[in-house]
């Protein structure tokens, strides 16, 4: 199965993608990267927030400085801290040498914090210092370090919500989204679905294909997981399918019935829709069916099962041979 899509790569990361959400969402990305403005990039888990942050770091006048990223909720809350600001011998059990954190490893470049609403208050105090300028120590230090680094946050959560509730400084939320990009999920650009499918399978198994079956399954399923959930699936698929192409049946059963039941729900609605039409056509026409057809542009026997098939009580029958 071929497809027109896109292919880009960032920081070594393959993006592929065919729909016009993603194609102005990087476009927004090359946009925002010509400013200094700190970046809170929005979306679900798994729907490709570290690509728009590497997107913005590989157009930006940085592109030949360090890019260094981590995730929040990778490190508990103590190691956090020595991680993104250092740490000097003895400043806590097992510091056995001076470390540079990733505020200074990152000089000059990009530093990308994905997961930003989990980090803890204190450490939220200390960020917003640094985003308004001001030298640290690192943990343990007596000499402050000064440093030049672009800021691009990410998080799948509500942070002005959170900071409503008090989970998260107000005033650090304005701060760090100076300019905000949302990616959409998955299931809102099903044009994206059928080329990373093909990408992720030439990666596993060049040559395979997929059937049509299995690809419309798979661009009906809502794909919570997002990206990160299409390509474990489409490995799985290529692993263990005895063919090289993929059919429906190779594909985990929770698609295939998430995608049944999806259609029984849509044939449900579209019925329900169907029904009104017709209601509201023969009424127009006062019962004539051979107008209320040719308003609705189909035949009078269709008509005419319709009827029957929705239960609708037409208020005068008039007797055409046909």
């Amino acid at each position: 199965m071929k497809t027109a899509y896109e292919k880009r790569e960032y920081l070594g990361l393959e993006v592929v993608f065919a729909s016009d959400r993603i194609r102005k969402l990087l476009q927004k990305a090359e946009q925002v990267a010509a400013s200094d403005a700190t970046v809170l990039i929005t979306g679900e888990t798994g729907s490709g927030k570290e690509m728009v942050a590497r997107a913005i770091h590989h157009h930006s006048k940085r592109q030949s400085k360090s890019w260094v990223d981590i995730n929040c909720t990778a490190l508990p809350e103590n190691l956090l801290e020595s991680e993104l600001f250092g740490h000097e011998r003895g400043a806590f059990s097992g510091a056995d040498s001076s470390k540079a954190g990733l505020f200074e490893l990152a000089n000059l470049g990009t530093l990308f914090l994905d997961e930003i609403g989990d980090i803890d208050p204190r450490l939220q105090v200390k960020l917003l210092r640094i985003l308004d300028g001001a030298s640290y120590y690192r943990l343990g230090g007596v000499r402050k370090v000064n440093i030049d680094v672009r800021l691009v946050t990410a998080t799948n959560q509500n942070l002005k919500d959170a900071a409503e509730q008090g989970r998260f400084r107000f005033d650090l939320y304005h701060r760090l989204s100076q300019v905000r990009l949302t990616v959409p999920p998955l299931r809102e650009r099903p044009d994206d679905i059928a080329p990373l499918t093909m990408h992720f399978l030439d990666k596993q198994k060049p040559g395979m294909r997929v059937s049509r079956e299995a690809m419309d399954v798979l661009e009906a399923y809502p794909w919570p997981g997002n990206v990160r959930e299409l390509r474990n699936v489409v490995i799985g698929a290529a692993v263990f399918a005895p063919r090289m192409e993929i059919v429906a049946e190779d594909l985990p059963e929770e698609l295939r019935q998430s995608t049944f039941v999806s259609s029984l729900a849509n044939l449900s609605a579209l019925g329900e829709a169907e029904r009104a039409a017709i209601s509201r056509v023969l009424e127009e026409t006062h019962g004539h069916q051979v107008h209320a057809a040719e308003k609705l542009g189909i035949s009078r026997r269709t008509l005419q099962r319709r009827i029957k098939t929705y239960g609708l009580r037409v208020e005068r029958e008039v007797s055409v041979r046909v």
